[in-house]
């Protein structure tokens, strides 16, 4: 496997020293064995209500665990502002942990709701979902983003399943799993997660919407094509195109060169699974410097967000051309609408790497130079309804 990769991981290495080392941690968290199954003493559970619960008692850490059914609402904790590191949004931060059903197998997974301040709408806070990308948690993700500060601001209520180690030892999510991709692993999890919560807080079911970075635009990708009557609208970015890999030496391969053959095939499969495929309206950015996940796959991305749309190739596209001005770097979007309504929103950012747009450059996979990616998600999301 590993000689298998050598050109890969060759490829990887020229790009930037900052990039380098990201690229260089994704490529190790794809590779890496499972770790060994931790003593009764470190179980991951615990470990991680000591960290989150209010106090480190035990009485906590025994409250934090979830009874072995998805149906009791959960019941979650206000999260100290600490794992945020600056002074959160307003509105409630809250944590717990969802159990729910993976074909046979009982799965638990932790999550994070960020709430806003203030009084909801008669029909509840619209819900965005994020999911992290590999080597990220659930709050570097909120905080990297910035995304609880934007949904402040515009009404919305964010929801941030976590990847738990036990499933991967760095936190990546299975993008590449054929089983996955078909609706299988941790695809039920999320959307029973996801009803969860939406039933929990009484939010708005016609305004849900699930994006993502890198590996977790590619499940959020997967989630959607999954369960499309779940979702408003689709964000991804730097997130590799769907239904390709099947291996983590596959993966790679997707990561860096796409897949030209799985392109329209892929989206072949998906709508001869689900007949009637409702709209997809869906957002895609992607820095051109990019060598973790290469601009190939927006490429990629971008016809199959057309194939799943039932949209003509000769399509008439709207292009800005935008100025980086100042904090900023230049890009080009580029709209297709079906009628009046903007149906694929394509964001080409020069200049940016394998990092989150206009987020918190002190974390990983963030960079401070905008646009600001969080924004163009909210500000397209605003657009739609199921």
């Amino acid at each position: 496997m590993v000689k298998s990769s050598a050109p890969l991981l060759r490829s990887l290495m020229r790009v930037g020293k900052k990039q380098q080392r990201s690229a260089a941690r994704l490529l190790t968290a794809l590779f890496a064995p499972p770790k060994p199954a931790p003593k009764a003493r470190a179980k991951p559970a615990p470990k991680l209500a000591s960290a989150t619960a209010p106090r480190p008692t035990p009485k906590p850490r025994a409250a934090s665990t979830v009874a072995p059914t998805p149906k009791p609402k959960p019941a979650p904790r206000a999260a100290p502002a600490a794992l945020l590191k600056d002074a959160p949004a307003p509105g409630k931060w809250l944590t717990a942990r969802y159990a729910g059903q993976s074909g046979q197998v009982l799965r638990t997974m932790s999550y994070w709701l960020y709430l806003p301040d203030g009084a909801a709408p008669p029909s509840g806070w619209p819900l965005i979902v994020m999911l992290h990308g590999c080597e990220q948690s659930a709050t570097q993700f909120a905080q990297g983003t910035r995304m609880n500060q934007m949904a402040q601001k515009a009404g919305y209520a964010v929801l941030y399943p976590q990847q738990s180690l036990s499933a991967h030892p760095h936190r990546c999510w299975k993008w590449y799993d054929r089983a996955t991709q078909q609706g299988g692993g941790d695809v039920p999890v999320i959307v029973g997660m996801i009803g969860q919560v939406l039933a929990a807080y009484g939010l708005d079911r016609s305004r849900v919407f699930i994006c993502g970075m890198s590996a977790g635009a590619g499940m959020a990708n997967i989630v959607a094509l999954n369960h499309p009557e779940l979702f408003a609208g689709l964000g991804l970015h730097s997130g590799p195109l769907y239904g390709a890999g099947h291996s983590t030496v596959g993966a790679l391969g997707v990561m860096q060169h796409g897949n030209g053959a799985r392109v329209d095939s892929a989206i072949a499969e998906v709508l001869e699974r689900r007949p009637g495929f409702p709209s997809m309206p869906t957002i895609l950015i992607q820095g051109d410097d990019d060598r973790v996940v290469r601009p190939v796959n927006q490429v990629h991305l971008r016809r199959q967000a057309m194939l799943i749309n039932d949209l003509p190739a000769a399509t008439p596209v709207r292009v800005a051309h935008k100025a980086g001005g100042r904090g900023g770097l230049p890009h080009q979007v580029h709209d297709v609408y079906r009628g009046r309504k903007l149906m694929l929103r394509v964001a080409q950012i020069a200049q940016l790497q394998h990092a989150w747009s206009g987020g918190d450059a002190r974390l990983s996979f963030n960079s401070a130079a905008g646009p600001d990616a969080s924004k163009m998600l909210v500000d397209f999301f605003g657009k739609h309804r199921r």
